[in-house]
């Protein structure tokens, strides 16, 4: 960074760790820092979405553990993950940037805090002329969540637990198909209408059943939406919700963005909001700066084979030589990458 700035700065020391550990954990932690951060991150997202001639918005919208290694303030014992950890909500779009990010205690549920997080994301949105779309899993069903959702004209496809009633729906489909089971699984689908107690009205439930060889009693799930799509494509729809998963995996095994070591518990919201900012930017990266042949490159493979590349410096009067080895990433690759990444500059004014 030093030999980006300028030459001078080669000369002169960085900031102490212990300047930065303060900044990080004193300034930061301010709660209008904090909320800058996150207005920082809306702004890139906004931005590379723009980029985009799509026409509608996929919103995901799980939570994750992120565990502990002492006893952190606001860290609880959680029974479902069977561990002391914190529980963070998180919010992603079909490109893999994540919308929004907000750490929360071990012991709260999955749902808890939805609204507050969801809201401002279907805000920045309403006017930008895109259809919304939201996921999630069987952790959120809520009468709540679907008349927000409906109220917003949102089209939703959450699962929901069974029940006897729902399982009473689909009683004809759950008698083993005659004759030895293909290798391949038979699937079926029913939708119907359904009123639970707590529900304001009816809304439509889809049903997938799979019969697998070798296994005794069916898989089946519950969908609940208000899309007006075949059964089967409104399942394929919602079952693009595990890329969700994949990029909190990505998180957790690229940035670490588990470790929040510090103390205090406005510290660890600090520190989850700058790894949401720096795995945004290797997810902007992947999308607008990596060349065709590279472009399904993991965040762990762009941190090992363009941010990690061993390199010798080479300083002379005039300037300053990275002598880049060519292991994983060739001369014209790299060239192809940079220039790729000069085109998103914009035009001087």
């Amino acid at each position: 960074m030093r030999a980006v700035v300028g030459k001078r700065a080669l000369d002169r020391n960085a900031a102490s760790s212990q300047t930065v550990s303060r900044f990080e954990t004193e300034m930061l932690a301010q709660e209008e820092n904090i909320e800058a951060l996150s207005s920082i991150n809306s702004a890139w997202v906004d931005k590379a979405v723009s980029c985009s001639t799509n026409k509608k918005i996929d919103l995901d919208m799980d939570s994750s553990k992120f565990p502990v290694h002492g006893s952190q303030e606001g860290s609880s014992y959680n029974g479902h993950f069977g561990s002391r950890c914190y529980h963070p909500l998180l919010v992603f779009n079909q490109y893999g940037d994540c919308e929004a990010a907000t750490l929360r205690p071990g012991n709260v549920h999955s749902s808890d805090g939805w609204k507050n997080m969801l809201e401002p994301i279907i805000d920045r949105y309403k006017d930008t002329g895109k259809r919304i779309y939201f996921r999630a899993d069987a952790a959120f069903p809520s009468p709540d969540v679907y008349e927000y959702l409906e109220e917003n004209h949102i089209l939703y496809a959450i699962r929901i637990p069974a029940n006897q009633n729902l399982q009473r729906e689909i009683d004809h489909l759950l008698t083993r198909p005659v004759g030895r089971p293909p290798k391949k699984p038979r699937v079926f689908y029913h939708d119907f209408s359904y009123r639970a107690a707590s529900w304001n009205k009816p809304r439509r439930v889809i049903a997938k059943v799979e019969w697998h060889m070798g296994e005794l009693f069916w898989r089946v799930g519950f969908i609940v939406t208000n899309m007006s799509a075949k059964a089967k494509n409104v399942v394929r729809f919602y079952n693009r919700r595990g890329t969700c998963e994949q990029w909190i995996r990505e998180g957790k095994h690229a940035l670490t963005w588990t470790r929040l070591s510090c103390a205090k518990y406005v510290s660890n919201r600090v520190r989850l909001a700058l790894f949401v900012l720096a795995y945004n930017l290797g997810n902007f990266m992947r999308r607008f700066a990596l060349p065709k042949e590279v472009s399904h490159w993991s965040l762990t493979s762009i941190q090992l084979k363009l941010i990690k590349i061993g390199a010798k410096v080479a300083s002379h009067a005039r300037r300053t030589i990275f002598q880049m080895a060519e292991v994983a990433v060739s001369e014209g690759l790299f060239a192809t990458l940079l220039e790729r990444i000069h085109s998103l500059a914009a035009v001087p004014t």
